[in-house]
Protein backbone atom coordinates (compact mmCIF):
# COMPACT_ATOMS: atom_id res chain seq x y z
CA UNK A 1 0.00 0.00 0.00
CA UNK A 2 1.41 3.52 -0.67
CA UNK A 3 1.29 6.33 2.24
CA UNK A 4 2.07 9.05 -0.37
CA UNK A 5 -1.06 10.82 -1.81
CA UNK A 6 -0.99 12.36 -5.54
CA UNK A 7 -3.51 15.42 -6.10
CA UNK A 8 -4.79 16.46 -9.48
CA UNK A 9 -6.22 19.53 -9.64
CA UNK A 10 -7.48 22.69 -11.87
CA UNK A 11 -8.57 25.98 -10.82
CA UNK A 12 -11.20 28.39 -12.71
CA UNK A 13 -11.49 32.17 -11.72
CA UNK A 14 -13.43 35.06 -12.26
CA UNK A 15 -12.23 37.77 -13.80
CA UNK A 16 -11.09 41.44 -12.44
CA UNK A 17 -14.06 44.02 -12.97
CA UNK A 18 -13.36 47.99 -13.99
CA UNK A 19 -13.69 50.19 -15.91
CA UNK A 20 -11.89 51.17 -19.27
CA UNK A 21 -12.37 54.41 -21.75
CA UNK A 22 -11.21 51.77 -24.98
CA UNK A 23 -10.60 48.05 -25.81
CA UNK A 24 -7.01 47.62 -26.62
CA UNK A 25 -3.95 48.13 -23.83
CA UNK A 26 -6.39 50.57 -21.90
CA UNK A 27 -5.24 51.87 -18.41
CA UNK A 28 -8.14 51.03 -15.58
CA UNK A 29 -9.91 53.95 -14.75
CA UNK A 30 -11.59 52.49 -11.64
CA UNK A 31 -10.76 49.42 -10.42
CA UNK A 32 -14.20 47.51 -9.13
CA UNK A 33 -13.82 44.27 -7.68
CA UNK A 34 -10.95 41.70 -7.57
CA UNK A 35 -11.22 38.10 -8.89
CA UNK A 36 -12.69 35.47 -6.99
CA UNK A 37 -12.75 31.66 -7.59
CA UNK A 38 -15.64 30.02 -9.32
CA UNK A 39 -14.96 26.08 -9.09
CA UNK A 40 -12.36 23.66 -8.95
CA UNK A 41 -11.96 19.94 -10.21
CA UNK A 42 -9.77 16.99 -8.58
CA UNK A 43 -8.77 13.67 -8.41
CA UNK A 44 -6.74 11.56 -6.42
CA UNK A 45 -4.43 9.70 -8.43
CA UNK A 46 -5.70 6.06 -8.22
CA UNK A 47 -9.21 7.06 -7.43
CA UNK A 48 -11.49 6.58 -10.49
CA UNK A 49 -13.56 9.25 -10.66
CA UNK A 50 -12.85 12.92 -11.00
CA UNK A 51 -14.96 15.71 -8.52
CA UNK A 52 -15.48 19.30 -8.30
CA UNK A 53 -17.12 21.96 -6.47
CA UNK A 54 -18.47 25.19 -7.22
CA UNK A 55 -19.55 28.16 -5.74
CA UNK A 56 -23.14 27.34 -5.81
CA UNK A 57 -22.64 24.41 -3.96
CA UNK A 58 -22.24 26.01 -0.25
CA UNK A 59 -25.03 27.75 1.27
CA UNK A 60 -22.92 31.28 1.52
CA UNK A 61 -23.64 31.38 -2.75
CA UNK A 62 -27.45 32.61 -1.84
CA UNK A 63 -26.46 35.63 0.27
CA UNK A 64 -23.08 36.71 -1.73
CA UNK A 65 -22.49 35.05 -5.85
CA UNK A 66 -18.20 36.28 -4.59
CA UNK A 67 -17.83 34.31 -1.11
CA UNK A 68 -15.62 31.76 -2.23
CA UNK A 69 -14.29 30.52 1.58
CA UNK A 70 -16.54 27.84 1.40
CA UNK A 71 -14.82 26.83 -1.77
CA UNK A 72 -11.85 27.38 -0.32
CA UNK A 73 -12.02 25.45 2.59
CA UNK A 74 -12.23 22.09 0.71
CA UNK A 75 -9.66 23.03 -1.66
CA UNK A 76 -7.50 23.84 1.03
CA UNK A 77 -7.91 20.33 3.14
CA UNK A 78 -7.21 18.39 -0.01
CA UNK A 79 -4.05 20.18 -0.39
CA UNK A 80 -3.23 19.80 3.18
CA UNK A 81 -3.65 16.00 2.63
CA UNK A 82 -1.67 15.32 -0.48
CA UNK A 83 2.25 14.89 -0.51
CA UNK A 84 2.38 15.96 -4.23
CA UNK A 85 0.29 18.27 -6.33
CA UNK A 86 0.01 18.01 -10.12
CA UNK A 87 -1.52 20.56 -12.47
CA UNK A 88 -1.20 22.47 -15.85
CA UNK A 89 0.44 25.63 -15.47
CA UNK A 90 0.33 25.04 -11.50
CA UNK A 91 3.17 26.46 -9.99
CA UNK A 92 2.60 29.59 -12.02
CA UNK A 93 -0.84 29.98 -12.28
CA UNK A 94 -3.17 27.97 -9.90
CA UNK A 95 -1.22 27.19 -6.92
CA UNK A 96 -0.50 30.60 -6.39
CA UNK A 97 -3.63 31.88 -7.01
CA UNK A 98 -4.91 29.82 -4.46
CA UNK A 99 -2.72 31.02 -2.14
CA UNK A 100 -3.71 34.56 -2.51
CA UNK A 101 -7.13 33.36 -2.13
CA UNK A 102 -5.92 31.57 0.92
CA UNK A 103 -4.24 34.50 2.78
CA UNK A 104 -6.87 36.94 1.42
CA UNK A 105 -9.70 34.57 3.45
CA UNK A 106 -7.77 34.20 6.15
CA UNK A 107 -6.79 30.90 5.92
CA UNK A 108 -3.30 29.45 7.09
CA UNK A 109 -0.71 27.66 4.96
CA UNK A 110 -1.34 24.17 4.23
CA UNK A 111 0.87 21.46 5.32
CA UNK A 112 3.79 21.54 2.71
CA UNK A 113 3.55 19.13 -0.45
CA UNK A 114 5.61 18.37 -3.34
CA UNK A 115 4.34 19.33 -6.76
CA UNK A 116 4.63 18.63 -10.74
CA UNK A 117 4.03 21.03 -13.13
CA UNK A 118 3.40 19.43 -16.80
CA UNK A 119 3.77 22.88 -18.17
CA UNK A 120 7.05 23.10 -17.05
CA UNK A 121 8.15 19.48 -17.80
CA UNK A 122 6.72 19.72 -21.10
CA UNK A 123 8.83 23.16 -21.67
CA UNK A 124 11.69 21.38 -20.04
CA UNK A 125 12.00 17.92 -21.70
CA UNK A 126 10.51 18.59 -25.12
CA UNK A 127 10.19 20.88 -27.99
CA UNK A 128 6.11 20.70 -28.60
CA UNK A 129 4.53 23.85 -31.38
CA UNK A 130 2.88 24.56 -28.14
CA UNK A 131 2.39 23.63 -24.37
CA UNK A 132 -0.61 24.46 -23.98
CA UNK A 133 -2.93 21.48 -22.32
CA UNK A 134 -5.58 21.55 -25.36
CA UNK A 135 -2.60 21.17 -27.58
CA UNK A 136 -0.64 18.18 -26.00
CA UNK A 137 -4.03 16.34 -25.41
CA UNK A 138 -4.72 16.16 -29.14
CA UNK A 139 -1.41 16.06 -30.30
CA UNK A 140 -0.72 12.55 -27.98
CA UNK A 141 -3.81 11.38 -28.58
CA UNK A 142 -6.25 12.00 -25.59
CA UNK A 143 -8.71 13.94 -26.74
CA UNK A 144 -9.46 17.44 -26.37
CA UNK A 145 -10.91 20.47 -24.13
CA UNK A 146 -14.62 20.74 -24.06
CA UNK A 147 -15.86 23.89 -25.75
CA UNK A 148 -17.25 26.89 -23.43
CA UNK A 149 -18.58 29.07 -26.02
CA UNK A 150 -15.72 31.36 -25.02
CA UNK A 151 -15.83 33.94 -22.14
CA UNK A 152 -19.90 34.03 -22.00
CA UNK A 153 -19.51 31.22 -19.90
CA UNK A 154 -17.75 32.96 -16.86
CA UNK A 155 -19.64 35.88 -17.79
CA UNK A 156 -23.22 33.83 -17.24
CA UNK A 157 -21.80 31.86 -14.53
CA UNK A 158 -20.83 35.37 -12.45
CA UNK A 159 -24.70 36.19 -13.25
CA UNK A 160 -25.78 33.02 -11.11
CA UNK A 161 -27.14 31.45 -14.44
CA UNK A 162 -27.18 27.49 -12.89
CA UNK A 163 -27.27 26.08 -16.70
CA UNK A 164 -24.18 27.52 -17.17
CA UNK A 165 -22.34 26.44 -13.94
CA UNK A 166 -23.16 22.72 -14.64
CA UNK A 167 -21.47 23.30 -18.28
CA UNK A 168 -18.08 25.16 -15.92
CA UNK A 169 -17.87 22.35 -13.81
CA UNK A 170 -18.17 19.63 -16.73
CA UNK A 171 -15.40 21.72 -18.55
CA UNK A 172 -13.64 21.87 -15.05
CA UNK A 173 -13.84 18.51 -14.17
CA UNK A 174 -12.76 17.47 -18.48
CA UNK A 175 -9.38 19.41 -17.77
CA UNK A 176 -8.19 16.84 -14.92
CA UNK A 177 -9.20 14.05 -17.30
CA UNK A 178 -6.46 15.29 -19.76
CA UNK A 179 -4.34 16.55 -16.99
CA UNK A 180 -3.66 13.25 -15.56
CA UNK A 181 -3.59 11.49 -18.61
CA UNK A 182 -0.62 14.03 -19.85
CA UNK A 183 0.81 13.57 -16.84
CA UNK A 184 1.23 9.59 -16.63
CA UNK A 185 2.53 10.42 -20.25
CA UNK A 186 5.56 12.61 -19.17
CA UNK A 187 6.17 10.90 -15.58
CA UNK A 188 8.92 8.62 -17.10
CA UNK A 189 10.11 11.87 -18.48
CA UNK A 190 11.08 13.87 -15.21
CA UNK A 191 13.98 13.59 -14.03
CA UNK A 192 13.39 15.26 -10.45
CA UNK A 193 10.03 13.57 -10.05
CA UNK A 194 8.93 13.67 -6.51
CA UNK A 195 10.58 10.52 -4.40
CA UNK A 196 7.19 8.32 -3.75
CA UNK A 197 9.33 5.34 -2.81
CA UNK A 198 10.45 7.79 -0.13
CA UNK A 199 7.41 8.84 0.77
CA UNK A 200 6.21 5.18 1.26
CA UNK A 201 9.07 3.85 3.18
CA UNK A 202 9.54 1.41 -0.12
CA UNK A 203 13.63 0.17 0.02
CA UNK A 204 13.54 -1.03 -3.40
CA UNK A 205 10.88 0.44 -5.64
CA UNK A 206 10.56 3.00 -8.01
CA UNK A 207 11.33 6.80 -6.61
CA UNK A 208 9.02 8.47 -9.62
CA UNK A 209 5.62 6.12 -9.18
CA UNK A 210 6.31 3.95 -6.10
CA UNK A 211 6.27 0.06 -7.78
CA UNK A 212 8.25 -2.40 -6.55
CA UNK A 213 8.40 -4.02 -9.94
CA UNK A 214 11.63 -2.60 -11.11
CA UNK A 215 14.51 -4.52 -12.59
CA UNK A 216 18.19 -4.42 -13.50
CA UNK A 217 19.03 -2.36 -17.12
CA UNK A 218 23.16 -2.28 -17.18
CA UNK A 219 24.80 0.54 -15.54
CA UNK A 220 25.57 4.62 -15.42
CA UNK A 221 28.71 6.12 -15.13
CA UNK A 222 29.73 9.03 -13.37
CA UNK A 223 33.14 10.69 -13.25
CA UNK A 224 34.02 8.49 -9.97
CA UNK A 225 31.59 5.74 -10.06
CA UNK A 226 29.94 2.91 -11.72
CA UNK A 227 25.99 2.61 -10.25
CA UNK A 228 23.39 0.34 -11.16
CA UNK A 229 20.55 1.28 -13.45
CA UNK A 230 17.14 0.55 -13.20
CA UNK A 231 14.00 0.86 -14.69
CA UNK A 232 10.20 0.54 -13.54
CA UNK A 233 8.01 -1.70 -15.57
CA UNK A 234 4.74 -0.20 -14.21
CA UNK A 235 5.49 3.35 -15.23
CA UNK A 236 9.07 3.05 -17.23
CA UNK A 237 10.90 5.69 -15.72
CA UNK A 238 14.66 4.93 -14.60
CA UNK A 239 16.54 5.49 -11.83
CA UNK A 240 19.68 4.30 -10.27
CA UNK A 241 21.38 2.71 -6.98
CA UNK A 242 22.90 5.40 -4.81
CA UNK A 243 25.15 3.37 -3.72
CA UNK A 244 28.42 2.55 -5.64
CA UNK A 245 29.03 -0.33 -7.55
CA UNK A 246 32.53 0.12 -8.59
CA UNK A 247 34.92 4.00 -7.42
CA UNK A 248 37.10 5.06 -9.80
CA UNK A 249 40.18 5.52 -7.81
CA UNK A 250 43.55 7.36 -9.56
CA UNK A 251 46.74 5.56 -9.41
CA UNK A 252 49.19 8.05 -7.26
CA UNK A 253 52.26 9.16 -9.72
CA UNK A 254 55.86 7.74 -8.75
Amino acid sequence: MNKSRVLLFDIENSPNIGYVWGKFEQDVIDFQKEWYMLSFAYKWLGDKTVKAFSLPDFKSYKKDKTDDKELLKELWKLLDEADVVVGHNSNSFDIRKTNARFITNGFTKPSPYKTVDTLREARKTFFFNSNKLNHLSQLLGFGEKIETGGFKLWIECMSGNMKAWKQMVKYNKHDVVLLEKLYLTLRPWINNHPNRALMDEKERACPTCSSPDVIKQGFIYSRIGKYQKWQCKNCGAWSQSRVVEKEYVQSELK
